[in-house]
Parts: C-alpha cells; sequence; structure tokens
C-alpha cells in the first residue's frame, strides 16, 4: 500500500468511528436512519481501492465498537461483514471494473444489503437465533432510507470536490 493510499485509509477509518458519534449526538436512532459509518466506508473504496474500502468497514467498526459501545450487539455482528462489502465493492466496480460512481455506489450499497439478507437468513435459520424485529433487510432498509439519500448526494459530491481542488487517486 502506498504511503498517500495509507493516509487516505487511515483517515477513513477515523472518520468512520467520528462521524457516527456526530450523529448520536440526536439521539440512536439517527445513526440507524442517516447511516453515517457507511460514508467513509464507502469514501474509501471510490478513493483508495477495494482493500482500503475492505480494511476501513472492519476497522471502523470495531474500533468504534470497542471505544463507545456502537454498534451494538447484535447489530455490530452483521456490520462487520455489511460495511467490509460496501467498501470492497465500491472499489472494485469504481476502480477496478470502471463503473461510472453512481453505478458503482448503487450496486456497493445492494452487495451490502444481499450480505446481510444471507447472514440473517444463516442467523435465524440454521442457528435459531432470535433477532429484534428491527434487524431485517427490509426493516433496516427502510429505517436506513435517509442514510441511503445522503450517501447518494454526499458521495459523489465529495467525490467532485476532491477532483476540483486537484486530489489525485490515491491508487494511482
Amino acid at each position: 500500500m502506498k504511503s498517500k493510499q495509507l493516509v487516505y485509509t487511515a483517515l477513513f477509518a477515523a472518520l468512520g468511528v467520528i462521524l457516527p458519534q456526530m450523529f448520536h449526538v440526536f439521539g440512536s436512532i439517527s445513526g440507524r436512519a442517516f447511516l453515517p459509518m457507511h460514508i467513509p466506508v464507502l469514501l474509501a473504496g471510490f478513493v483508495c481501492g477495494p482493500i482500503s474500502g475492505l480494511l476501513v468497514g472492519l476497522t471502523s467498526v470495531l474500533v468504534s465498537h470497542v471505544f463507545t459501545g456502537m454498534p451494538p450487539v447484535p447489530t455490530l455482528f452483521f456490520m462487520i461483514v455489511e460495511l467490509p462489502v460496501y467498501g470492497l465493492m465500491a472499489g472494485l466496480l469504481f476502480n477496478k471494473f470502471r463503473l461510472n460512481m453512481m453505478l458503482s455506489l448503487i450496486l456497493a450499497m445492494v452487495a451490502g444489503r444481499i450480505v446481510v439478507g444471507l447472514m440473517i437468513i444463516c442467523a435465524t435459520s440454521l442457528f435459531g437465533i432470535t433477532l429484534p424485529p428491527f434487524i431485517n433487510v427490509v426493516g433496516m432498509t427502510i429505517a436506513g432510507l435517509p442514510g441511503i439519500a445522503l450517501q447518494i448526494v454526499v458521495i459523489p459530491s465529495v467525490m467532485l470536490i476532491m477532483r476540483k481542488v486537484g486530489y489525485q487517486h490515491a491508487t494511482a
């Protein structure tokens, strides 16, 4: 990993811990609604590539849980897989397969939700685990609609601003 890529990866991982805390000032429900941890993870995939996106997704969830208790169990177990998938897929689709940003973003979000759906099926069917009512793909998606809209606006905007100020791609 190049030094520039390493610095951006660390920055996005730190933002993945700090940004949700800023949203939690407005109550714990704001995290589920606005999905603030997803933004730095997806940006890491776009800016730094798939491996950095995956690492930011994994480390931000783990570090946030250790230091803040958020995300709480059992949500932690789903996010520890979902967020790395977001970062990995955003990086692969945008940087490796050269899809446009919006399509890459939407497909990365869909891939993350598919993985969560599979995890929920496994947890409930194979292990007989009863999950809280808000943990299901439809419920999580509906609750997260404001965050999905925020991601669709913020991520392309940040990327555009970065390009306008002379940002050079960290994977290049």
